[in-house]
């Protein structure tokens, strides 16, 4: 029982490296990649320089219906983030038309007021609203509580506030036609060993928010964190095991 199990695992981590290896990637700048995820999903991953961690990369996740876009984070820096939408225009041919952040940190909303000055409709949770008014920050235009579906084209978009845990306002997002679930920094990589940054974040709460979404979205096929590889499921269980340490 004890070899089937450990065979069970390495065919699966297997897999999970060869989704990674396989998954087409289109290099945009030195510091952006596209990360192909379905025929109208891409994960987009920007690379930053920050003093206390180094050059890192964080993701966000772009869809798209048509010629029409919906961004989920941006990059932290408003040049990155035309960088990004410039290429989704010149090269997809798609416009983006509206954007939603996972929390109010600069790697999810950093070129928010770009995307404003584009004349770019965004939704958030309130509290990133309230927290953004309060730091001084780019404001979301529209906030919503609980949940928010919004559309593109005929698909449906569904956002979730959940509870607290890497931040007091993050935030899912579920696109059920593609069951890809864009956790954002609450969840954490299968290469991660601590719950990283949680100095805006909530400990007690953590474990109890992830149960909430392994529970909700139990067939993701995709799941994306904040930073590092996608993976599946296995993603929120891993982030449960770090929470519950």
């Amino acid at each position: 029982m004890k070899k089937w199990l450990v065979l069970s695992l390495m065919v699966f981590l297997q897999g999970q490296v060869w989704a990674q290896t396989i998954a087409p990637r289109i290099k945009i700048s030195e510091d952006i990649t596209l990360i192909k995820l379905s025929e109208n999903a891409y994960m987009h991953v920007s690379y930053s320089d920050l003093p206390e961690f180094g050059r890192f990369p964080s993701n966000g996740l772009v869809w798209i219906q048509g010629n029409e876009a919906f961004l989920f984070d941006t990059p932290m820096t408003e040049e990155a983030t035309k960088t990004l939408t410039d290429w989704l225009g010149h090269s997809l041919q798609v416009k983006v038309v509206g954007f939603v952040p996972n929390h109010w940190h600069n790697d999810c909303m950093g070129g928010l007021a770009y995307l404003q000055q584009q004349h770019i409709p965004s939704w958030a949770n309130q509290i990133t609203i309230d927290s953004a008014k309060i730091k001084g920050l780019p404001v979301p235009d529209k906030g919503f509580t609980d949940s928010l579906q919004l559309k593109l084209g005929a698909k449906v978009i569904e956002c979730y506030y959940l509870g607290p845990a890497h931040s007091t306002d993050n935030i899912v997002v579920w696109i059920p036609s593609e069951k890809i679930l864009f956790a954002g920094c609450m969840a954490k990589s299968m290469g991660a060993r601590n719950l990283g940054n949680t100095v805006d974040g909530d400990l007690k709460a953590y474990p109890a928010t992830i149960k909430k979404v392994m529970d909700k979205f139990p067939d993701a096929r995709i799941v994306i964190p904040g930073h590092g590889p996608f993976g599946g499921p296995e993603l929120l269980r891993h982030t449960y095991q770090l929470a519950t340490q």
